[in-house]
């Protein structure tokens, strides 16, 4: 009875502000206002403001609440193992078996063939010059 009593004058200051925003030719404002002290009326009409007060005061409730935390608290914590571990017990186990591609610790993996600069390319210049001799052999190099 105290909630809806407070929502609905919540909602009557709202409307009276929006209706002074409007006064000041302020019309997109005033409409913004005006909604959103249309919202504690609409959760009384549904009720929603109900319902909260009685979940509130409801020993039980909060019990749902401390089993969903504890749930939440259990998913969280079983995700981080999880990462730490490296995935799951399945992924794990395909990566041990999936190691025919694997390069040793100390040899470096082949790239393929060599390429060289092409041979016409411009003498790096020295000085303030040096700074754009690269992008001046990138654009020759492309035709520009």
């Amino acid at each position: 009875m105290i909630a809806e009593t407070v929502c609905s004058a919540v909602s009557a200051a709202g409307l009276g502000i929006a209706v002074v925003t409007a006064y000041r030719k302020r019309f997109l404002a005033a409409a913004r206002i005006a909604a959103y002290a249309l919202v504690p009326v609409g959760l009384v009409m549904t009720g929603v403001v109900g319902w909260l007060a009685d979940t509130a005061f409801s020993p039980t409730a909060w019990a749902g609440f401390g089993v969903l935390g504890a749930a939440w608290l259990l998913f969280a914590g079983t995700r981080t193992v999880e990462r730490r571990r490296g995935g799951t017990r399945a992924e794990r186990k395909a990566a041990r078996g999936d190691r025919s591609g694997a390069v040793a610790p100390g040899s470096a993996p082949s790239l393929g063939p060599a390429t060289r600069p092409a041979t016409g390319s411009a003498p790096r210049a020295t000085g303030a010059g040096d700074d754009f001799s690269d992008i001046e052999a990138i654009l020759k190099k492309h035709g520009i």
